[in-house]
């Protein structure tokens, strides 16, 4: 008899990661898939970083780490939360995690209790309600759509407030849509909040880096909400380092103590060598990844003509990372190919099965009408998947 727990009955299994090994079946079966599923930078990892990372290895950096990470690295991280954000943390306030995802868990798991409410500004990162379920709390969408530039209004996050809600998550630039909000935006977002000192604030700058002209504004600065702000980052996208699994956080510290206590049970501290390389990358100006962040840049402007080519696909004009999230709407309904098309889950089936390419249903990131596309790929791999796109469409 097979007994599973409730706690991982009620947990979905992750859509990206979900897409990425349908993808891998098919490829499997012979099948060529090109693969806009998952958000993960197609470069290498600097030769820079690397050095560090070997360095480490022959200086024999190998026995376990503190669980808070090595005391040189939490200062570096302090250094560059000062550098790019204007933040003042001291090293009791850094906790390094095995990726920006365990980060976010600590962070919910040490303030969440059952029945407390996690307001998600939607589009949100798949991971962020699943957490929340697993902290046993309520996840609650503030819904935003094309037409908003996928933002909420300062309005909508009062009303979606209630006496149980404890923590909001905002993560900018935004995985799915790429949207960035802007420091008067976040302003405005955060004159509602200092209504409520009860309410944290969790603020996601995985793809800081990643932007293409609107300057990054972290939450944190507003001095009124330094206090209950946790700041959540890594080195995975902006420096091609996804595999080394590193992330951080900047919070006040009582918190980082917690996520200290917690992390020191679930899987104590980060790996040795990776923390090393970490201490390279972020130390770097961020000039030593311009490269990466200008080839992005490039591949968005092509990705963006050719879907707008495309009838019935809506499009924004994202500010940041390496995904597009195009509303799909107009084709619900509709009978493509022989298959029925009702929403979004459908249509990005139908594109795996019809076109061979890989992206991820909106539904998973709390917008029904909308499809990720990430353009962490090669220029002839856009190219080639949006043409299959757009034929198997006409």
């Amino acid at each position: 008899m097979e007994v599973l727990s409730q706690r991982i009955n009620s947990l979905p299994v992750s859509a990206t990661l979900a897409m990425a090994a349908k993808a891998r079946e098919l490829k499997n079966q012979g099948i060529d898939i090109i693969g806009l599923s998952l958000g993960e930078p197609d470069f290498n990892t600097p030769d820079f970083i690397k050095e560090a990372a070997v360095q480490a290895v022959n200086d024999n950096w190998n026995s376990y780490s503190p669980v808070d990470g090595y005391a040189d690295l939490k200062e570096a991280i302090c250094d560059k939360f000062k550098r790019d954000n204007q933040l003042t943390y001291t090293p009791s306030q850094i906790v390094v995690s095995t990726g920006a995802k365990q980060s976010i868990a600590n962070v919910c798991m040490v303030l969440l209790d059952p029945g407390d409410e996690v307001l998600l500004p939607a589009p949100y990162w798949v991971s962020y309600s699943a957490i929340a379920t697993l902290a046993e709390a309520k996840s609650t969408i503030i819904p935003s759509s094309i037409e908003t530039d996928f933002k909420i209004t300062p309005d909508q996050l009062e009303k979606a407030i209630t006496s149980k809600t404890k923590l909001v998550m905002f993560n900018s630039p935004n995985n799915p849509s790429g949207t960035i909000y802007t420091e008067e935006e976040y302003r405005a977002l955060g004159k509602v909040l200092e209504k409520y000192p009860e309410i944290y604030i969790l603020s996601d700058e995985i793809y800081e880096h990643i932007n293409y002209g609107t300057p990054h504004f972290s939450i944190a600065a507003i001095p009124e909400l330094y206090d209950r702000t946790i700041t959540v980052n890594g080195v995975a996208k902006a420096f091609a380092m996804t595999g080394w699994r590193i992330g951080y956080i900047g919070a006040p510290e009582w918190i980082a103590k917690a996520c200290n206590k917690m992390q020191g049970q679930i899987t104590s501290g980060a790996n040795c060598i990776a923390q090393r390389a970490t201490i390279a990358a972020v130390s770097a100006p961020v000039s030593a990844i311009q490269y990466m962040v200008d080839e992005f840049a490039s591949r968005r402007e092509i990705i963006i003509e050719l879907l707008t080519a495309i009838p019935g696909i809506k499009l924004n004009r994202p500010q940041g990372a390496f995904y597009v999230f195009p509303d799909v709407s107009y084709y619900f309904g509709k009978t493509l190919k022989g298959k029925q098309i009702q929403n979004a889950t459908d249509f990005a089936l139908f594109l795996l099965e019809e076109a061979h390419v890989a992206t991820v249903t909106g539904e998973a990131f709390g917008n029904k009408n909308c499809i990720r596309i990430s353009y962490a790929a090669s220029e002839e791999s856009i190219r080639t998947a949006v043409n299959r796109i757009e034929n198997a469409l006409k």
